[in-house]
């Protein structure tokens, strides 16, 4: 019974030795096979020619494209006209505001308006050679105020003057310096 048993055990040492081998005679065959067989390697990407030109040579310039054969007997259709475009327009300068020298004692203004775009009020109020001044406000508007005059009849000379130019000024009011 003894030597059965031994026998029984070689038998299964074979059997395993035999199952491994055939398994590595099956892993060699799919992996080896293939590559005999493949009449040309797998080509990946084509070759990319790469060409850095030295500091001392000229730059790069790159080449035409191939021309085409023209048929003989051809006729060009002439060229268009390109339209010339057409020329931006430069932006105007805003007038700047006129500077005043702070004068320490009360001073008056009347307020022309506020505006988006005061560039026609400050001409109106150029040409009538009346002194203004401008303050930026939040958002896009732009004050306008007329002044600083420096006493409250001449303010009110100059509200009289603003309504014969077409504007709605507000009421003459002091302003410190």
């Amino acid at each position: 019974m003894a030597e059965e048993q031994q026998d029984v055990e070689t038998l299964k040492r074979r059997g395993r030795r035999r199952l491994v081998g055939a398994v590595a005679l099956v892993l060699a065959a799919v992996i080896v096979l293939p590559m005999v067989f493949d009449p040309e390697p797998r080509g990946g990407a084509p070759a990319v020619s790469v060409r850095i030109p030295g500091e001392d040579e000229t730059p790069f310039a790159p080449k035409p494209p191939p021309k085409k054969a023209e048929p003989v007997k051809k006729a060009e259709p002439e060229p268009a006209a390109k339209p010339e475009p057409e020329p931006e327009p430069a932006p105007k300068p805003e007038p700047e505001p006129k500077k005043v020298a702070p004068v320490p004692a009360e001073q008056y203004v009347v307020q022309v308006g506020a505006f988006g775009n005061p560039q026609a009020a400050v001409a109106k109020l150029k040409s009538a050679k009346l002194p203004y001044y401008t303050e930026k406000m939040p958002g896009n508007l732009t004050r306008v105020r007329a002044g600083p005059f420096a006493t409250r009849e001449a303010a009110e000379k100059a509200l009289q003057r603003l309504k014969g130019l077409g504007f709605e000024p507000g009421a003459v009011s002091a302003k410190s310096g």
